[in-house]
Order: structure tokens, then C-alpha cells, then sequence
């Protein structure tokens, strides 16, 4: 689970963001400690504790002194919204700026994604439509 390509504290600030995104750690719910990803991923606790901290600064987590970290109301939000805008900073950018290059407006780019994703031009899913 471990990649060679990221630290490794953020990392595990990731899994536990995809915990949240997923619905597996709700919000409210309480998020692993340090202890526990540092023990699971055999890690240094110090190193589990940079990632959780990531996610305290960002207001994802919260700790409370002597009972845990928990995930802060609105957190899957917040992560929905920084990840959309990093797909579309990501991806949506150099996609448009390739079209225009090729002449293609949006609309020629929406229904080629719309073919590609198995929908007709209409706007029709022609997976559903069987």
C-alpha cells in the first residue's frame, strides 16, 4: 500500500481522506490514531502523526484531548471540493487547451466524452437504453 513515489506521511494522510470520501470513516466517526496506522503500516508513530496533523491543519480532523481524532462535520465536503478542483486543474485544463489547439469546441469535447462514457450524443445512455 506503501508507494516509493510520495512521502510517506502524506500518504497516509491520502488513505485516510479516501476513507472519508468513501463513507468508511463518517464523519463524526472516530479516525484511526496514530498509534494504530503507525502499528498497521509499520511505520514511526511520528511519521503516522505528520499525516494526521496534515489533516487536523486542513480541518478534516479533529482531536479531542484524551478521547481520539474524529472526522470533522463537513469534511467529505471539503475533500469532494479539493478534489474536484484538482481533477479539473488536472486534467479539464489541458484537455481544453489540446481541443482548441485540434479546433474543437466544447461541445465537440463533451460529445466525444459522451461517446467514450457510452452515451449517445443526445445525451442518452445507451447502456440504460438496452
Amino acid at each position: 500500500m506503501i508507494d516509493d513515489g510520495k512521502p510517506i506521511f502524506v500518504q497516509i494522510a491520502e488513505m485516510v481522506e479516501d476513507s472519508i470520501v468513501d463513507g468508511s470513516l463518517p464523519e463524526g466517526s472516530q479516525a484511526p490514531s496514530t498509534n494504530e496506522l503507525a502499528a498497521f503500516h509499520r511505520i514511526n508513530p511520528a511519521t503516522a502523526a505528520k499525516g494526521v496533523n496534515m489533516l487536523v491543519d486542513k480541518g478534516v480532523l479533529l482531536k479531542r484531548r484524551g478521547v481520539g481524532m474524529f472526522v470533522a462535520e463537513g469534511a467529505r465536503d471539503v475533500l469532494l471540493t479539493e478534489r474536484r478542483t484538482a481533477f479539473a486543474d488536472r486534467f479539464i485544463g489541458p484537455l481544453l487547451a489540446e481541443a482548441d489547439k485540434l479546433g474543437l469546441t466544447a461541445a465537440d469535447v463533451a460529445a466525444l466524452i459522451r461517446s467514450r462514457a457510452g452515451e449517445d450524443i443526445s445525451g442518452t445512455d445507451e447502456r440504460t437504453a438496452r
